[in-house]
């Protein structure tokens, strides 16, 4: 069942669904088993093996759970073949629970309390609705007992009511068919606890909307808006459709589907609004919000996973000599000179912001780093005073003969870093806020392995990250991260441990004893000398090896992506288009792709990707190796060391700075984005505040959600829509701009 399940749902063939379970249960990490078994899985990418690793657990915990149910009923001796079918049937959890309801062990309830005391007989001439005619209560008089507690016929008739109330909400069909309509047809809505006072949820304090209808951020929005105890949230029902509803499902003769007319009507009908109000309303709004919430916090962690990934794949800048600026007001702004490999050269403090505004001073300093260091860009942080910083700084490379650019950084984490015990080993001697400057530098000349040191939900991009469930966060983060590690590839002779701790299959014990091993003997110059490595096994070593490079190696494969058990393949490859492995290294196999179709006899007219995948095919069954191995180490070898964040935009470098007053509707700008909600996309165009573009201003065509278009990072020309100088707000669009 699992295999279809997962077959139908990520429209995989079943032999590619049983492949993977299979390379999964060997104990294979996903980059490993997306980079190095595509001919076993067909090519399923890093990010739909995510998935299909999350619903393999999910069905997995759902099996389990159905045997556990099936085991528990059937020691019960109430196990019939039709509920079992049932339960083997379900396709969610929530199926299950409704089902096992009904037998599961409950804490003493009305309904229990009534069945200890005999009136469960007295319940079921009611739910039979024979009674037609005569004296009910003289039937419910041999009920009342003293010593069961059972004190009257009222109590006794009370009792059987609050058996049958439990009874019609354990019915697992019903509560599916109120779930459903409640999610169909209710209606969310939202109230002040104090109208009177402002707050962010001004727009929730008298709020409606249909339960369908609902986008994730205002779920989440609500329910921090109920946490902060300003509004009141609820789930409203048709409540009057669904007690009707279920009295037809009680009342009604099955076959004429007429109501039966009995004496004891008035209970039954009682005992079901009884059921719908005081048991199953208040379980399945809980369930309809949980629900909401469930959906609103996947979406949210997709999003902000995705926004983390565009941030950890920016590009980096490199070969450039940086004069970091960590910006403040009274504590002064901390500058760090970090040379082209991001080595601390010299650090300082001015304080050109209130309260002391030393602005000559600060500026004299500036252009002493600068000119002592050859200092080529100025990041500066993008948090408390940035502007203020930003504007001097414009003010004085404007005025410099020397060309510096200057360019805002998100400092995000930034702070968490410099006061962790990762950054005291790192800067023992320095004080913490230098650290800080430290950071902002080195995040511009290689983004990915300065943001590992630091816990991904610090990074800040994203929206209610501290609102979602945290372990699903934290999982998910830490996989972006390692899926943007092992496509990028690390240097093995410069990698921190936080940067090799992330790389397939190597545990942050390993990480530090290859570090260790390199500190104690040297640069690896073979990437089999990851074997000698402490801990480091024959398994860890398949699952590493491919993504670690070394520049200076003596085999040039060992600064590719191809993995050791690929070499001979890539050998003879090369041997059969007439190249050495020196060419590898010299770069004089650029024009391996031609090769490949003069060899295989495709040369001629037609199109060129399909000549080259027919080229492919005949090469790959010459050597004996699959197409899509093949096809890796062709363009590995190609461009060996290639950094695939080299295709990603690149900051935007300043030498000005805008000012609010500078700006008027339709102007035309350059700007950087710097988060994406659901709701839109925040860009940094020069001035103290980010824009809004909107997702209707995104584009032309209908887009479900930014990310369709936008990532964090990217470079984009956008108008201005709107200014709204009191609330420092500024609406943009991407629509309708010429290039």
């Amino acid at each position: 069942m699992i295999i279809a399940t997962l077959s139908h749902e990520l429209s995989l063939k079943a032999s590619q669904v049983d492949a993977t379970i299979a390379l999964i249960d060997e104990g294979n990490t996903i980059p490993f088993i997306a980079r190095y078994r595509k001919e076993m899985t067909g090519g399923i990418s890093d990010e739909v093996l995510r998935n299909f690793d999350d619903r393999l657990k999910y069905l997995r915990n759902l099996e389990t759970r159905k045997v556990e149910v099936i085991r528990n009923i059937d020691e019960q001796g109430k196990l019939t073949d039709e509920l079992k079918k049932a339960i083997d049937s379900a396709t969610v959890l929530q199926t299950v629970e409704d089902l096992y309801r009904p037998f599961k062990q409950k804490k003493s309830t009305r309904a229990s309390k009534a069945i200890e005391r005999g009136l469960e007989p007295l319940a079921e001439v009611i739910l039979s609705q024979t009674f037609t005619s005569g004296d009910f209560e003289a039937t419910a008089r041999p009920y009342v007992d003293e010593e069961k507690g059972v004190m009257s016929v009222e109590e006794a008739i009370a009792g059987a009511m609050d058996i049958i109330a439990e009874r019609v909400s354990d019915t697992p069909e019903f509560r599916t068919y109120i779930r459903n309509r409640s999610v169909a047809a209710g209606v969310v809505t939202s109230v002040a606890i104090n109208p009177e006072e402002s707050t962010v949820f001004d727009m929730y304090y008298d709020y409606t909307e249909p339960v369908s209808k609902i986008a994730n951020h205002r779920v989440l929005a609500l329910n921090r808006g109920e946490s902060e105890k300003v509004l009141r949230v609820k789930v409203q029902t048709p409540d009057e459709e669904v007690v009707a509803w279920l009295k037809d499902q009680m009342m009604n003769d099955p076959k004429t589907k007429r109501r039966v007319e009995a004496v004891t009507s008035t209970y039954l009908e009682a005992a079901i609004e009884d059921a719908y109000k005081r048991l199953i309303s208040p379980s399945i709004e809980r369930e309809v919000r949980n629900g909401l919430t469930e959906v609103a916090e996947e979406e949210a962690i997709k999003v902000f996973g995705k926004n983390t990934k565009s941030l950890l794949l920016v590009a980096p800048v490199k070969n450039v000599r940086v004069l970091a600026v960590d910006p403040s007001y009274r504590t002064g702004c901390k500058l760090a000179v970090l040379d082209e490999t991001g080595k601390l050269l010299e650090y300082a403090t001015i304080y050109p912001n209130q309260p002391q505004n030393q602005v000559e001073a600060s500026k004299a300093k500036l252009t002493e780093l600068i000119k002592k260091h050859k200092i080529d860009i100025i990041p500066i942080g993008n948090g408390t005073a940035s502007r203020e910083t930003e504007q001097l700084v414009a003010d004085l490379i404007n005025h410099l003969e020397e060309e510096v650019y200057y360019t805002i950084v998100s400092e995000a984490g930034a702070s968490v870093y410099s006061a962790s015990k990762l950054a005291t080993e790192e800067y023992p001697d320095i004080d913490v806020s230098i650290r800080g400057a430290i950071s902002i530098g080195r995040r511009l000349q290689d983004p990915l392995a300065e943001l590992v040191k630091i816990d991904p939900k610090s990074i800040g991009v994203g929206q209610y990250q501290h609102d979602v469930n945290q372990k699903r966060l934290e999982e998910q983060l830490k996989n972006v991260v390692e899926d943007c590690v092992n496509s990028v590839g690390v240097d093995l002779n410069t990698a921190t441990p936080s940067l090799l701790s992330y790389v397939s299959g190597i545990s942050s014990t390993i990480a530090k004893n290859i570090v260790q091993f390199r500190d104690e003997n040297g640069k690896f110059t073979k990437r089999q000398q990851l074997l000698k490595v402490k801990r480091l096994g024959d398994k860890v070593y398949q699952q590493a090896v491919g993504f670690l490079r070394i520049p200076e190696a003596v085999n040039p494969l060992d600064n590719t992506a191809v993995h050791p058990e690929s070499y001979e393949s890539a050998m003879r490859l090369l041997e059969t288009l007439g190249y050495t492995a020196n060419d590898v290294k010299t770069g004089a196999v650029k024009d391996i792709s031609s090769k490949v179709l003069i060899h295989s006899g495709m040369m001629g007219a037609g199109d060129e990707s399909v000549k080259y995948q027919k080229g492919l095919e005949k090469l790959s069954e010459q050597l004996e190796i699959g197409v899509p191995t093949l096809r890796d180490i062709v363009e590995e070898i190609k461009k060996p060391g290639r950094d695939p964040r080299e295709d990603m935009p690149k900051p935007i470098f300043r030498s000005d700075v805008l000012k609010m007053e500078d700006l008027e509707v339709g102007m035309i700008m350059q700007g950087t984005v710097r988060n994406v909600v659901d709701f839109g996309a925040f860009v940094d165009i020069g001035v103290k505040q980010d824009g809004l573009v909107h997702i209707s201003e995104i584009s032309n065509r209908f887009i479900k959600h930014p990310m369709q278009v936008l990532s964090v990072g990217d470079n984009v020309k956008v108008q201005i829509l709107s200014l709204d100088h009191k609330r420092g707000k500024i609406g943009l669009t991407m629509k309708g701009i010429k290039e």
